[in-house]
């Protein structure tokens, strides 16, 4: 039973870090995808091929999907914030933001996550928590002004908001998801979030070149084998792996646990952009990155420091 036990964890963690690998070149794949490709229509094509893939089980029976029409509407406010939004600020902030940037950026997830669960559901916060989000802000304050106004341009300043704002949305996404997560299986959550951003991005993507007049642009994409080979992996192995590996890893370890390894994709971005897509890391985007991690650290220290305490007799503070 120990050896069982073991060897789930130790699949479970597997997970967790082929999770953090494929999100972390998620960000160089975009990149190299709209140098070629509309960012509308990449996103477009992306959710398509996803949309796509995940319904051939559901028609087929093979995955289980109990979501009835009255359900729906509880779900379209979490497919407003991830996909369509997230995946929009996103993409469209990568045309003037490094992948290496996105991915210091998009760390701070979990201090967002943190702001607003404390804010729409009322969890208390540590002064280490408080510290902890003051010094992950505080690296990415410290990047960019570090940059200098040399190479911080309006159109890179608009990037870094756009990015920050995916960021926000992705957070919102989290708390938004806590209690719909007890209701509905993840997939079934991913089946109607991916639904609504493959309407959406294709709705968005098709009206744009017909007000254009650009229409045989929409498929222009698809025969280019550089983009093609990132709609494929963004659209398969960044959203349909990603979320079974992530829900595999969440079934056998703590979420704080899984948080950690997330972090692991910012270190991935940051090599990704600098060994392949020749992006200048310098001494400062270290030293913010590591302030970021650390600060997600921080923010999640109590709640792992309370449950080994827990397992250990100790009774556990209230949290609201």
């Amino acid at each position: 039973m120990n050896t069982q036990t073991s060897n789930g964890t130790a699949s479970a963690y597997l997970a967790a870090i082929a999770y953090a690998l494929i999100i972390g070149f998620s960000f160089m794949f975009v990149k190299l995808a709209i140098q070629v490709a509309n960012p509308l229509d990449l996103l477009a094509h992306r959710f398509s091929l996803s949309f796509l893939v995940l319904t051939v089980p559901v028609i087929a029976g093979w995955l289980p999907f109990r979501v009835q029409r009255q359900d729906l509407l509880r779900l379209l406010p979490l497919g407003l914030f991830s996909p369509v939004l997230f995946f929009m600020f996103q993409t469209f902030g990568l045309v003037t933001t490094s992948s290496s940037e996105a991915g210091i950026i998009q760390a701070t997830v979990p201090v967002f996550t943190l702001i607003m669960a404390t804010i729409f559901l009322k969890e208390r916060t540590t002064l280490l928590q408080k510290l902890s989000l003051l010094l992950s802000v505080g690296g990415v304050v410290f990047i960019f002004a570090m940059k200098g106004g040399a190479q911080l341009s309006t159109a890179n300043i608009i990037g870094i908001a756009l990015i920050t704002l995916s960021a926000i949305c992705f957070a919102a996404y989290g708390v938004l998801a806590r209690p719909l997560t007890q209701k509905y299986a993840p997939l079934e959550i991913t089946y109607v979030t991916l639904g609504m951003g493959f309407v959406i991005f294709n709705v968005l993507a098709i009206g744009q070149h017909l007000i254009e007049g650009t229409l045989p642009e929409y498929a222009r994409a698809l025969t280019s084998p550089v983009a093609l080979g990132a709609i494929a992996y963004l659209g398969i192995a960044s959203t349909l792996i990603t979320t079974l590996l992530s829900s595999f890893a969440l079934s056998r370890l703590q979420a704080s646990k899984m948080s950690v390894f997330s972090n692991l994709s910012t270190l991935v971005s940051i090599l990704a952009g600098a060994l392949l897509l020749q992006e200048e890391i310098h001494y400062y985007h270290i030293i913010g990155a590591v302030a970021i991690v650390l600060g997600v650290l921080g923010t999640n220290w109590r709640t792992r420091h309370i449950r080994r305490s827990s397992k250990s007799g100790v009774r556990p503070s209230k949290m609201s």
